[in-house]
Parts: C-alpha cells; structure tokens; sequence
C-alpha cells in the first residue's frame, strides 16, 4: 500500500511540474489596435525583461493615443515616442522616452530581424555601447527580399556567417539583416501584417513621419 501510495506520489508531482513547466512557456499575446487596423503580436519569453516591461507599459494604457512616428518602406515602422500624441504636424519626433532603459537581451542567432519581428529601439552605439534598449519605443520589421549573392556580398564584408534559417528567411520573406545582432528582438507580429504594410507605404516627410498621423488606438493584453 505505501508503494502504491509513494507511486501516486511521485505521479502527481511530475504532472504538477509539467503544468507548471507548460504555464512558464505560455507566451503572452498583445493586441495592437492602430488607426489603420489591428496587429496582434507574441512576446518572447526569452526577453523576460522586455516582455514584463511591454506588458506593464500595456496595461498602464502608456501607448493609447501614441504615433507611428518614424516609417520607412521596406524597413519599418516605429512607435512609442511619448510625446506625440496629439503632436502638431511640425514637431519632430523621435526623442520621448521614459527615463530609463532595458538592458539588451539579443538572443542572436535564433531572433534575428525578418519580416514581422517585434524589436526595441535604442540610442546609437557611440552613446550606448551596452545596446540597452528604449524603454517605451518599439518598431516592427517590414524589410526588403535579398538575392543569394547579396546575402553572399553582406557575408564578406561584415565577416559573418547567416545561419541557413535567416538566409531562407531574407530570401523568401525578407527583412532587415543588417540590424542582426545590434538590437533586441523580443516579440513576432502572429497577425495583421497587412496592416504593418498598410502603414509602411504612407506617405512620409523628410524626416520619415507620416504626413496624416496614424495612432495606436489602444494595446491591451490577449487571453488565451
């Protein structure tokens, strides 16, 4: 009977550890709800500073009402200057932060910058060698499709090797190579890149803000 009993035992703990292990592995969803749509992104749980740090500012309602202030086609859009909601066409963006940062979490090679990833922005690497990342600014990667002989040519220059997971990713879905290992990526658009496009292709100024304003109407968290 005890046998039985210490089996039971053991049984039962190891499931509670799986569940436990399964819910530490759930990643948490984020809608983006923009003036040209919604965009649902996944955070990763390998930047759990950033991640924590995405969701609080989320759920302090910290975006509502920010801009997309910085968009290049084939590139990126980028959000969360904090003071430009509301900003007059004139006022140049780009500069609102929050007063503190996040320290880089680059999980390189395996988060690299294709097509739909979620990354932080940051101050140039001459003000911030460590590449600690923006507190509040994000942007979303569009890029651009590059060739074999490209990606062969970039190889060369920079003295680095592609893993065959991002050369298949530049040539078949694009992205932003050059950004690779420099930055934080801490999340993937899972939804809605229709409407990451659809903001990429605005008309922009000389200094790549939209000319008509697009906001973020709201960011709220996702129950699965």
């Amino acid at each position: 009977m005890k046998k039985i009993i210490h089996i039971a035992w053991v049984c039962g703990l190891c499931l509670f550890g799986a569940i436990r292990l399964q819910a530490q592995e759930k990643e948490t969803m984020v809608l983006i709800d923009t003036d040209k749509g919604k965009i649902t992104v996944r955070l990763y749980n390998e930047t759990p500073q950033h991640r924590d740090n995405f969701i609080k500012l989320v759920n302090k309602h910290q975006y509502d009402g920010l801009l997309f202030h910085r968009v290049i086609k084939q590139f990126m859009i980028q959000a969360g200057d904090v003071t430009s909601k509301d900003a007059p066409p004139e006022k140049k963006l780009g500069d609102g932060d929050l007063g503190y940062t996040i320290p880089a979490e680059i999980v390189y090679p395996k988060y690299f910058h294709k097509r739909g990833q979620l990354a932080a922005a940051r101050t140039g690497d001459d003000v911030n060698p460590e590449r600690a990342s923006s507190a509040s600014q994000f942007y979303i990667v569009t890029g651009k499709f590059f060739t074999s002989m490209e990606l062969d040519k970039m190889e060369r220059e920079k003295n680095i090797q592609l893993t065959p997971e991002q050369r298949e990713a530049y040539m078949t879905e694009g992205g932003a190579p050059h950004l690779d290992g420099a930055y934080t990526v801490f999340g993937e658009v899972v939804k809605g890149m229709k409407v990451v496009d659809k903001i990429q292709f605005v008309p922009t100024d000389t200094n790549d803000r939209p000319l008509k304003n697009i906001a973020i109407r709201s960011m709220k968290i996702l129950d699965e």
